[in-house]
């Protein structure tokens, strides 16, 4: 048998590392920043000096939070190095898990010779579902046309995959070579885009070399806003179930699924 004092100094240590235990502060959760995957710029001369285009992708290695609050820094400079062209372009949520295309313009009075695309860290929130949950909208009967004046003609149509109808979605087209690079893109907005009941999307890419040769068209949708809140919500409201359509065929006498053969040896 323990001696009571022996028994008591034992609960008193236990109680002692309890309590040390719980003061201790929980690790705090690294998040990775967002990171630019891909990023392509052209410059056209246009009537009051050059139409500067740019298209990039956001890529967001967090699962469980979306990168909100993401503004991107286009940056033009000249030959000799100056600034020509600067322009803070606020952009929707990035997000669990996911990537953001974006694409933009902006003029300037002296042609830059070197563009790039920066972006500021972006405020962290944790999703209410796991990345899964937040499913692509899908993108059907695509046409990409060259037209005389070189731009693109893009048209399709955007679906909508839950319960809830999305009230404005972001369309995006990313432009690729043979190689898959990324060459140019445009975006377009589409409203009230309800299940089963696709609206069609037109936009139109200029600023592409003469000389370019799309080979791929890219398209994504995503809902606009610098929060998740908009996809979040859609997410909550659940996914239109994929089976809407009952069986018409008898059902099986038997369900061999319930039957179960065993084998006795004598």
């Amino acid at each position: 048998m323990i001696p009571r004092s022996r028994t008591v100094s034992l609960l008193a240590l236990g109680a002692i590392c309890l309590s040390g235990c719980a003061s201790e502060e929980q690790p705090v959760q690294e998040l990775k920043p967002l990171s630019l995957k891909e990023q392509a710029s052209n410059i056209v001369k246009s009537a009051d000096g050059y139409a500067v285009n740019w298209a990039g992708v956001l890529s967001n290695a967090n699962p469980w939070h979306f990168g909100e609050h993401v503004v991107a820094t286009i940056v033009g400079h000249d030959a000799k190095g100056a600034e020509v062209v600067r322009m803070d372009q606020p952009l929707d949520a990035v997000p669990p898990g996911g990537s953001l295309a974006f694409t933009g313009q902006a003029s300037a009075t002296v042609k830059p010779a070197k563009v790039t695309i920066q972006y500021r860290p972006a405020q962290w929130r944790p999703a209410a579902r796991i990345a899964s949950a937040f499913q692509a909208f899908p993108i059907s009967r695509v046409q990409t046309m060259r037209q005389k004046d070189h731009t693109y003609l893009i048209t399709g149509y955007v679906d909508n995959p839950y319960q809830i109808s999305a009230s404005s979605l972001v369309v995006n087209a990313l432009l690729r070579d043979k190689a898959g690079k990324l060459i140019g893109g445009g975006s377009t907005f589409v409203d009230d885009v309800k299940a089963g009941k696709p609206p069609r999307f037109i936009l139109t890419v200029s600023g592409l070399p003469a000389a370019a040769t799309v080979a791929k068209t890219e398209i994504t949708a995503r809902t606009w806003g610098s929060t998740g809140r908009p996809f979040e919500d859609l997410a909550l409201a659940g996914a239109v179930p994929v089976h809407t359509v009952k069986p018409t065929s008898e059902p099986f006498a038997v369900d061999r699924s319930t039957q179960v053969i065993s084998e006795h040896k004598q």
